[in-house]
């Protein structure tokens, strides 16, 4: 591109010197109305610079740019303890984490992963991820009580699938995850504090919803029909713990108002991503009209086309 812009100069150049030869400058005035002056540089500047754009385009180059994310793995943790028979969120603390759970599973991305924790005495996994809605319901729905709390236990197995999952391409997709509970936690070989370092430290945000209020309790029929009436408590402190260490967000009710501003944090967060692509069709198409558009002004403005 230099040398032909450095071609130009010098013919332009010469031009003037060979007009100077056979003619009086001091009479071209009367022989020429007006004179085009710098414009007449403008078509081949123009055409020039798609031939420019064109030379980049064969180069194949490529920008980062945010597409919107095909693939995330959100694990929905739910405490199915004894404690979560407590009637006072209506009808049970479990029937109350069932349905937060399953209004929150209507408003993920159809093409997310979502995986299913039963949180009791153990953590086990009810349901690895997985793309079928209706699968997660229904595991959701069939989540029967269980004894302890090991919410420790849970996050800990919660980070460790967010750990293993692969997206098509090979990679880690990200990982969120929804913590349902009490927040009475009880057994476990992890504490949720020390399970919340490892999340944070896997970039794994846990949102935690409590379930149950102070006045919380419990009924048991024993031997000889008597009945143990046992109180039951909710625990906020826990669950606020672990989502301030792990960069999750804690909520006091399971609203739909709520879930839906868990899922708008959740798609911020993974709703897009960086990605290289080849962008030659860009610039391709802008050579193309730099090219029309100067062949376009030599013709209208002197009623020929300039070659370079």
């Amino acid at each position: 591109m230099p040398v032909l812009a450095a071609v130009y100069v010098l013919a332009e150049r010469r031009r003037g010197r060979l007009a100077a030869r056979f003619a009086n400058q001091a009479l071209l005035p009367n022989v020429i109305d007006s004179s085009p002056g710098r414009r007449r540089h403008l078509p081949l500047a123009i055409l020039l610079l798609g031939l420019a754009t064109l030379v980049v385009g064969v180069a194949r180059p490529h920008a980062t740019i945010t597409v919107k994310r095909e693939e995330a793995t959100v694990v929905l943790a739910l405490d199915t303890s004894r404690s979560m028979l407590a009637n006072d969120v209506a009808p049970t603390r479990l029937q109350a984490a069932r349905a937060a759970a399953t209004v929150f599973l209507t408003q993920v991305p159809k093409k997310f992963r979502v995986g299913v924790i039963s949180i009791g005495t153990r953590a086990v996994v009810a349901l690895p991820p997985t793309t079928d809605r209706a699968l997660a319901a229904a595991t959701i729905a069939d989540l029967r009580p269980g004894e302890g709390t090991a919410l420790g236990d849970a996050v800990l197995l919660a980070t460790r699938i967010g750990r293993t999952e692969r997206a098509v391409d090979g990679s880690v997709p990200p990982t969120s995850v929804l913590l349902i509970s009490d927040g009475a936690a009880q057994g476990g070989s992890t504490t949720p504090v020390a399970a919340a370092r490892t999340a944070r430290t896997a970039h794994i945000p846990v949102t935690t919803v409590l379930v149950g209020t102070p006045n919380g309790q419990v009924e048991r029929t024993l031997t000889g029909g008597y009945r143990e009436i046992i109180r039951v408590p909710a625990d906020p402190a826990t669950l606020r713990e672990v989502a301030r260490t792990t960069g999750g967000q804690f909520l006091t009710a399971a609203t739909s108002a709520d879930l839906q501003e868990v899922y708008r944090r959740l798609a911020s967060r993974l709703g897009h991503r960086s990605e290289s692509r080849e962008i030659t069709d860009v610039f391709g198409g802008g050579s193309a009209a730099l090219l029309l558009v100067g062949g376009a002004f030599s013709a209208l403005w002197f009623r020929r086309i300039p070659v370079p």
